[in-house]
């Protein structure tokens, strides 16, 4: 009978440390997502601040463009009729 409790105990070990190092690994897995989704967002908010800096500078110069007087298009000489 003292083969009995000692299997037991082994399959008991064997099975915790199957367990701890199933959660070791969702833990890493768990981590691995955390920092994917914080490099997302972060690039994310950069291409976002960097859009609409592109934006407000496009705006500026189309204003700039908009306020400034236009020049008058240079006319064609005209050329007299020959008859």
């Amino acid at each position: 009978m003292n083969k009995a409790p000692s299997r037991i105990s082994a399959a008991r070990r064997n099975a915790e440390t199957i367990l701890s190092q199933s959660r070791q690994r969702q833990q890493s897995f768990k981590a691995d997502q955390e920092r994917e989704r914080d490099a997302m967002m972060e690039k994310t908010t950069r291409l976002r601040e960097l859009r609409l800096a592109k934006e407000a500078e496009e705006k500026a110069v189309a204003d700039a463009e908009a306020s400034a007087p236009a020049a008058p298009k240079p006319r064609k000489p005209r050329r007299s009729k020959q008859t």
